[in-house]
């Protein structure tokens, strides 16, 4: 029963400890990459609607046979997890990519990110809200925190103009990055986590070609070679990238990643993120990120952990 109860928490043994941390930090370099990788087509004329559309379709694709594998025919748990799936994938999945590369299509890749990396705090304020559990001081203190960190990464304090409309866009991405955790915690020992990030987005990409298809969600693309600071590069090769590195790859070596370390370590490691993806956007877009937005950065990283630290029931 120890070892059953151990195994639902997430908890694993010593051994696999080196194993998942590179697991972790492979799945967060290969999910840092997606906001730099789409800024090159964004500006050689695909719609966010379209990058969105082929990321989630081309990643859908390539973990496909892994998650009927894990499945091994148990349609029944899908049935019986068809209300927070469709929210998984709806809204965790397709509305957070659609939203945070609706940012980066107007403002830089690393403050968008981290707008969207606040949203442990939101989910503090979901449990606190609707389940009466009362965030500690030091859950507070990371919050704090965090909206500090926001105030440098938008270069609020200097006056500078802001583009609001990214901002917006962000924080839209925040919300669905929120429900992303929620939903997965909820199904968490009912689904195998392959399988739900298989259903998942292989729903969103249906969803999204659905609103293309009837007009609600511009859908264009093209073929002209993809712009990036290190060159040009034919649009199939970003393309190809965004789906099997920043989307299956990703979401597969989290999974794995998540089961060794459990969910507290792994997602701590998952913060690296955000400097993976200021790496990239440096790398491809030259977007050197400025000393406001580096101490952004720190601020909010340090209250996302804080935030973790301190909600116990999270």
């Amino acid at each position: 029963m120890t070892q059953l109860a151990n195994d639902r928490a997430g908890v694993r043994a010593a051994p696999h400890l080196g194993g998942g941390l590179l697991l972790a930090l492979l799945s967060a370099g290969t999910f840092g990459m997606s906001g730099a990788l789409a800024r090159g087509l964004l500006e050689s004329g695909w719609s966010p609607g379209a990058v969105v559309l082929a990321r989630l379709s081309v990643g859908a694709l390539a973990l496909a046979p892994f998650a009927l594998i894990a499945l091994r025919g148990r349609w029944r748990l899908l049935r019986a997890q068809t209300r927070p799936v469709l929210i998984y994938g709806g809204l965790g999945m397709a509305g957070t990519q659609f939203c945070y590369f609706s940012a980066v299509s107007t403002m830089d890749v690393a403050p968008a990110l981290l707008i969207e990396f606040t949203a442990p705090v939101a989910i503090v304020g979901w449990l606190w809200l609707r389940r009466g559990q009362r965030p500690t001081a030091l859950t507070l203190l990371g919050a704090a925190s965090a909206i500090a960190g926001l105030v440098f990464a938008l270069d609020l304090a200097s006056g500078a103009g802001v583009a609001w409309a990214g901002a917006a866009w962000a924080f839209a991405a925040m919300i669905g990055n929120a429900a992303y955790f929620l939903i997965s915690g909820e199904t968490e020992g009912v689904l195998p986590p392959i399988t739900l990030a298989g259903v998942g987005l292989a729903l969103s990409a249906g969803i999204l070609a659905l609103l293309g298809a009837i007009g609600i969600l511009p859908m264009h693309a093209s073929s002209a070679p993809a712009a990036y600071a290190i060159g040009g590069t034919p649009w199939w090769a970003p393309v190809v990238a965004l789906g099997v590195l920043s989307a299956a790859v990703a979401y597969a070596t989290g999974t794995a990643a998540t089961r060794r370390l459990g969910s507290r370590l792994a997602s701590f490691v998952a913060l690296t993120e955000v400097l993976a993806s200021a790496l990239f956007a440096w790398a491809l877009l030259d977007q050197r990120p400025g000393v406001a937005v580096v101490l952004g950065g720190v601020l909010i990283i340090g209250g996302v952990v804080l935030v973790r630290l301190g909600d116990r029931s999270a």
